[in-house]
């Protein structure tokens, strides 16, 4: 029996494993206010629900105490070696923050990578471009925080009054406020609303999530990570500074790395098969993850913080909260 290519098969064949999904004019979804209404909703609610005391002291403590020990977290750092293991157990610790969260965001472009399926080391070359961005940003900060860092902001400890918000909480919103409208952004291009910056550079648009990933670092209150911090500042070594800092980062991505994995071994064709069976699937899928985190994240840190800090009346929260 004779097969006939199509021009469709072809160019789909033609696309690199690394690419992030090459979304057309065609396999935009058509209602596409539906996938910006439900992915906000989905982001307001979460801010709505999201405990920080809950996830930063029983899940990252928790799973921090476990691993270094319950006294190791109350004492300073000791050491080189402890505190590079500090700081990736702190990093796995707080994968699920409220500053993190919106990293899980990033396996939506990933999961349709095309021709990734066939062999895992194919399927890992994405999530290597995303580590490129990640790593290049945690590195240059911990370096400045290892030379200039007991005079930034993170440094101080003081808990500032109601009413008042302090310079690192200051930092922390301009930061994840930035995060969130760029996610929001990327969102908004994937549906075509907007201009598409990495329309042509899909790998760009990797190394760029991963560069919003290791920009986190500049903005997280996480106490791990700020006495991460004091202790690179501290050290006043921009070598331990960036080491420390780009394995926190690495161990920030690595339960998102092995969900990324499980997804390409075990579902992986299953799933491509299931994206590519009518278009704008994964435009929807990558726009819902994309948009439900930047209106998180900026929700979360620019508006729900000033009712937190009753710089603003009020803003919806649960009785946990």
């Amino acid at each position: 029996m004779h097969h006939t290519t199509t021009s469709r098969d072809t160019q789909r064949d033609s696309v690199p494993a690394t690419a992030s999904p090459v979304v057309t004019a065609a396999d935009r979804p058509h209602r596409r206010w539906k996938v910006i209404l439900f992915s906000s909703l989905a982001g307001f609610l979460l801010t709505v629900v999201w405990s920080a005391e809950f996830v930063d002291r029983t899940i990252g403590g928790g799973i921090a105490g476990a691993i270094l020990g319950e006294e190791t977290l109350e004492q300073p750092i000791a050491g080189v070696a402890a505190g590079i293991l500090f700081a990736f157990v702190s990093g796995l610790a707080g994968t699920f923050t409220a500053c993190n969260i919106a990293a899980f965001s990033a396996i939506a472009p990933l999961v349709n990578s095309e021709g990734a399926w066939s062999r895992l080391t194919r399927a890992l070359a994405p999530l290597a471009w995303l580590a490129a961005g990640m790593v290049a940003v945690s590195a240059c900060y911990g370096a400045i925080v290892g030379v200039v860092g007991t005079s930034m902001p993170q440094f101080s400890t003081a808990r500032p009054a109601p009413g008042v918000i302090s310079p690192y909480l200051i930092q922390s919103m301009v930061v994840f406020g930035v995060i969130g409208l760029a996610m929001l952004y990327l969102g908004l291009a994937t549906l075509g609303l907007v201009p598409d910056p990495f329309a042509r550079a899909p790998r760009g648009r990797m190394v760029f999530l991963g560069m919003l990933i290791g920009g986190f670092l500049i903005g997280r209150p996480f106490p791990m990570f700020r006495q991460l911090f004091r202790d690179a500042a501290e050290s006043g070594d921009p070598l331990y500074g960036a080491a420390a800092f780009v394995l926190q980062s690495l161990g920030n991505v690595l339960i998102m790395g092995v969900l990324f994995v499980l997804l390409t071994v075990i579902g992986g064709s299953r799933l491509h098969r299931w994206l590519a069976a009518k278009p704008g699937r994964a435009a929807v899928l990558t726009a819902s993850a994309l948009i439900a985190a930047g209106v998180f994240t900026f929700l979360y840190w620019d508006v729900r913080m000033l009712a937190r800090r009753e710089i603003i009346p009020w803003y919806p929260m649960a009785p946990w909260t």
